[in-house]
């Protein structure tokens, strides 16, 4: 049983191209696109609309045929240079229940200032002592005191500072890479 036969309308699944069976054989179907292109396909590349103006393809089918042309990617595990696979970084928490025994009679803005004061004095011991990351955990909250983190870390030339991983820290910690000069 052929699936095409002379005169069917067809589609060609993975092209937005339309066009009439001109010639069908075992192996393929000629077309005459609506543009009046003669084209070959092979019969898993068409699509039988004859009469009917919706297509009807099931998930399954979509998905078998995508299956098919998918070329499996080789996954490599990311490369690590030897330095950052060895150093550990410096985790900073600047929660206000870390940083004083209690923040009883402490103003909003008196603890911000502490919190980006302790994240500047050890950014910088972290720039002297020659400590290539640096993780500031800042928590969630209103995200206050990681805007000011950003706008600290952008004015030093020889960083670069991202969220750091999730997996560990959740939303709530930044990490900074410090380039070295050697």
């Amino acid at each position: 049983m052929r699936l095409f036969k002379e005169g069917d309308r067809v589609e060609v699944l993975d092209e937005v191209l339309r066009g009439v069976v001109v010639a069908v054989s075992d192996t393929e179907i000629t077309i005459e696109s609506d543009d009046g292109f003669l084209m070959k396909f092979g019969p898993n590349e068409l699509v039988n609309i004859s009469g009917d103006t919706s297509i009807k393809v099931t998930n399954l089918e979509v998905a078998q045929i995508k299956s098919e042309k998918e070329v499996p990617k080789k996954k490599r595990p990311p490369t690590q240079r030897p330095k950052e696979r060895n150093a550990p970084a410096m985790e900073v928490d600047l929660h206000i229940n870390q940083l004083v025994k209690s923040s009883k009679g402490m103003s909003n803005h008196e603890m911000l200032n502490l919190q980006l004061e302790t994240a500047k004095r050890q950014l910088e011991f972290a720039i002297q002592k020659r400590i290539q990351k640096v993780v500031f955990i800042h928590g969630v909250g209103e995200g206050i005191l990681k805007e000011e983190l950003d706008f600290l870390f952008g004015r030093y030339d020889n960083l670069k500072y991202y969220d750091a991983d999730y997996q560990k820290y959740g939303l709530g910690a930044t990490e900074v890479y410090i380039y070295m000069n050697t």
